[in-house]
């Protein structure tokens, strides 16, 4: 039994058949690209979500919509900021577990931005551009700090594609991780999200934890141990 389910009491007695990935900040759903064949072949059915990052709200509705059109038991897994939207819409009834990826995780009503500043600013931060009301990375803090231990030319192509995020504070009014049982893959290499908040977050949600050898983007550059941690979560 993992430290979650111990924790909530919470079991479901049945393993999951649907995977739903929620990407974050500055990507889209094809960020999940090299992960998504790996479950697939595993047996499991993949939804990739387009959120739309305007606000927390379309994100949590772009996710609440891709949670309906699942049949049967579904894992919800979340990159980076996606982890906030998870955790504001994990409580529905077919989410039988929460995966947090390099994600923020935070408490319902939580300010995100207060806890980061009590831990030292990530190197990425210098890099955010806001005009708007949306936020951006520039091209040097996009290779070297969101995208570290991604090949230049791969890291290239996804600051062609990345997302604009909101600039509103994204507060939750739920904390999903607290009744679901859950898992979290730290990156020690985090240069977007500093790897000891990443480690905090995952204590206080009792998640089953991995650490990878990986900077912010773990599911591209460590694909498989991104996905052994999703099989194990689907697998509960």
């Amino acid at each position: 039994m993992s430290a979650a389910r111990a924790a909530t009491g919470k079991s479901t007695g049945r393993g999951a058949s649907n995977v739903v990935l929620v990407h974050g900040a500055y990507a889209d759903g094809s960020s999940w690209s090299k992960v998504i064949p790996l479950l697939q072949k595993a047996g499991l059915r993949v939804t990739s979500v387009q959120n739309p990052l305007t606000s927390l709200a379309d994100d949590a509705e772009a996710v609440r919509f891709a949670l309906s059109r699942q049949d049967g038991p579904t894992v919800l897994v979340a990159h980076s900021y996606g982890g906030t939207v998870i955790s504001e819409v994990g409580l529905a009834e077919n989410v039988t577990g929460l995966v947090y990826v390099a994600a923020r995780a935070p408490e319902a009503g939580e300010d995100f931005a207060a806890l980061s500043s009590t831990y030292p600013t990530p190197p990425v931060t210098p890099g955010i551009v806001s005009s708007g009301g949306f936020k951006w990375l520039t091209q040097d803090a996009f290779l070297r700090d969101f995208a570290n231990g991604v090949s230049r030319e791969e890291a290239l192509a996804l600051y062609a594609t990345q997302g604009l995020l909101s600039t509103a504070a994204p507060t939750t009014s739920a904390a999903a991780w607290q009744e679901k049982p859950s898992w979290y893959a730290v990156s020690r290499d985090d240069r977007t999200i500093n790897p000891d908040l990443q480690r905090f977050m995952a204590q206080r949600m009792k998640a089953t934890t991995v650490e990878v050898e990986a900077g912010h983007l773990s599911l591209i550059t460590h694909p498989r141990q991104i996905s052994r941690l999703i099989l194990a979560a689907a697998a509960v």
